[in-house]
């Protein structure tokens, strides 16, 4: 049987990174992604919500009428929010670890949390805020994540793992 596997699969010789679809990794890494962006999300809420002395609820995470930035509440949920971006940003960087697969993944966790939204409130968020806050989320997770996974692929790689040798 193993044999067979490794018939399968493409060779990979002289490539630095290979280019195999895998979409058990990638579904693996939506759900990680996701999972981490509701879970830093509620704590960041929380934190916010335990300095402004408001009680939490789930509707601050779902609910576009608690993005005001006219109340008190409302703006520590939009800080909520950012804070959220950047810590996400923190996990594309672990967890994604390409430069180039940030931007999908951004986008992805936000898609679903438009669909979780969607889904909570029966109906499409209509107030500004709500997508301002979304959209200044997913890009500045975006480009977060993509300074850190850039840092990381720019490493200089070992060529040699021997002594030097002077000739």
């Amino acid at each position: 049987m193993l044999g067979l596997i490794r018939k399968r699969l493409p060779r990979m010789t002289g490539h630095f990174r290979s280019n195999v679809w895998d979409p058990v990794l990638i579904i693996a890494q939506i759900v990680a992604m996701q999972s981490q962006f509701y879970l830093l999300l509620g704590i960041w809420s929380y934190i916010m919500n335990m300095i402004g002395k408001f009680d939490s609820s789930l509707d601050q995470v779902f609910t576009q009428t608690d993005i005001d930035v006219l109340e008190d509440s409302g703006r520590l949920n939009v800080i909520a929010f950012l804070l959220n971006s950047l810590t996400s940003a923190l996990a594309l960087w672990f967890i994604v670890q390409r430069t180039k697969l940030c931007l999908d993944f951004s986008v992805t966790a936000h898609l679903l949390h438009f669909l979780g939204c969607l889904i909570y409130n029966s109906h499409i968020p209509s107030t500004l805020p709500w997508w301002i806050i979304n959209v200044i989320s997913i890009a500045l997770m975006t480009v977060t994540g993509e300074f850190l996974c850039m840092r990381t692929e720019m490493k200089a790689i070992p060529l040699s793992m021997g002594p030097k040798a002077d000739l």
